[in-house]
C-alpha cells in the first residue's frame, strides 16, 4: 500500500474512534521516559503526522511507523496497522523518540 493510502486510512479509523490500541501500547504511553503520552495525544499526532518508515511484512497486518507533533510541538512516533476487515486502526507502539538516537526524529542516528 503506498503511503498516502496508510496514512489516510489510519486517520480515517481515529476519526471515526474506529482505534485499537494494544496492551504493549497502553503500557509504552503510561511509562514514557519523558512524560505520560495521553490518547489525544495520538489522535493529534497521527493527523497531523507523516509516514516515515513502513513495515510490509509484519503480521497479522502490515503496519507502518508515523512522526506527527502534538499540538504542544510534542514529537511522537505511532507504530500503526490497519484492518481492513473492521476498518479499524491498530496502534501496536507510541513513544516519544529520544533526540539522541534520531536526526529529526525521522532517520535513526547511526551507532
Amino acid at each position: 500500500m503506498a503511503k498516502i493510502g496508510w496514512i489516510e486510512k489510519i486517520r480515517h479509523g481515529f476519526e471515526a474512534d474506529s482505534v485499537l490500541y494494544t496492551r504493549h501500547a497502553k503500557i509504552e504511553m503510561e511509562t514514557e521516559e519523558f512524560g505520560r503520552i495521553f490518547d489525544n495525544e495520538v489522535y493529534e499526532a497521527v493527523c497531523k503526522g507523516e509516514v516515515i518508515e513502513e513495515y510490509p511484512d509484519d503480521r497479522p497486518y502490515p503496519s507502518v511507523l508515523i512522526l506527527g507533533m502534538t499540538t504542544i510541538a510534542r514529537p511522537l512516533h505511532i507504530v500503526c496497522a490497519y484492518n481492513a476487515d473492521e476498518d479499524m486502526a491498530i496502534v501496536i507502539t507510541v513513544y516519544q523518540p529520544d533526540p539522541e538516537l534520531w536526526i529529526d526524529f525521522k532517520r535513526r542516528k547511526r551507532s
